[in-house]
């Protein structure tokens, strides 16, 4: 998430009353969560494990909660709770503004483009030429649509990333401060959700085709032509390359990036990255020529149990 303005080291510590390490004139052009962030971000840590993560990325401000040695050309912020003052940036920089009217005076919505009735639409959403919105769908602020996009009725795009810290009185949550981003010529099936990412875009490309009742977490995105069948469940922060295809109830955990052209069959659950141009299916998935060795050699099992008791 970019600021509108730069702002400097000196004030971003005035918001959160703490201590910091650097120049106060040092400039801050953003905020990101770390699989995202660019020079001039900020990025949050607060766990030892992942300190040198942090240090070493991209972002040039760490909200940390240990004073540290801190890297050449970088910054410091030093909190006392870096994950609920990431969230109190967020709520500055990108404050919840409530709708007051159905469709906002500040939508922007193309030529040819057919709104039904009961549709919602938040501030400062983009929606391009020649869609059909279907009735009951909701789209929450700064969504962006492209042009020849269809959603069908009930579908919400711009929910909040489902992302928590498991505190030992409350599960905390972390404020969405993305947005989704819908490309041109994509078709959204019925009852779908696309959560917006929590600093960045949640992003669907061109000619994407979602079947009903598909979830797509937080900060994930997908490529080009892939085809998704109903009831997937896609985690956040998911790379799904193009011309990917995944059919349906197939579930996948975050962070992990499905190669182009890769085939999922039904049912499958998948916990680790997998290679393009090769089907897989079951849980974990596998490719298939792997999965069906093992198949048949359970099957085998009963067979041999029965030799070792002839044996004994």
């Amino acid at each position: 998430m970019k600021f509108k303005t730069q702002q400097t080291l000196s004030e971003i510590a005035n918001i959160l009353g703490c201590e910091y390490v650097g120049k106060p004139d040092f400039p801050v052009l953003g905020m990101n969560e770390i699989h995202v962030v660019r020079q001039g971000d900020i990025v949050f840590v607060d766990h030892p494990k992942y300190y040198d993560k942090a240090l070493n990325s991209a972002a040039t401000v760490i909200l940390i909660n240990k004073k540290v040695d801190c890297p050449d050309g970088k910054a410091l912020l030093i909190s006392d709770d870096p994950f609920s003052d990431f969230n109190k940036l967020t709520k500055h920089f990108n404050p919840f503004d409530p709708a007051r009217a159905v469709i906002a005076d500040s939508a922007s919505i193309g030529t040819h483009t057919i709104i039904q009735p009961n549709v919602f639409i938040g501030n400062n959403v983009e929606i391009g030429d020649d869609c059909v919105i279907h009735s009951n769908v909701a789209i929450y602020d700064n969504t962006k649509i492209g042009n020849n996009v269809i959603i069908h009725a009930g579908t919400v795009l711009g929910a909040d990333a489902f992302y928590y810290k498991n505190r030992p009185e409350k599960f905390d949550k972390l404020q969405s401060g993305g947005n989704v981003v819908i490309h041109d010529d994509v078709e959204i099936g019925a009852l779908c959700t696309i959560d917006k990412g929590v600093t960045a875009s949640t992003t669907i490309g061109e000619g994407t085709k979602l079947d009903n009742q598909v979830h797509v977490g937080h900060d994930t995105i997908i490529g080009k032509r892939c085809l998704i069948a109903s009831q997937v469940g896609i985690a956040g922060c998911v790379q799904i390359e193009d011309f990917v295809t995944i059919w349906g109830q197939v579930g996948i955990t975050s962070g992990i990036t499905i190669g182009q052209k890769a085939i999922i069959s039904a049912q499958s659950g998948v916990s680790k990255s997998l290679t393009g141009h090769k089907s897989y299916f079951g849980t974990p998935a596998d490719e298939f020529r792997k999965k069906y060795k093992e198949l048949a050699s359970i099957r085998l099992i009963p067979d041999i149990i029965d030799k070792l008791d002839k044996i004994k």
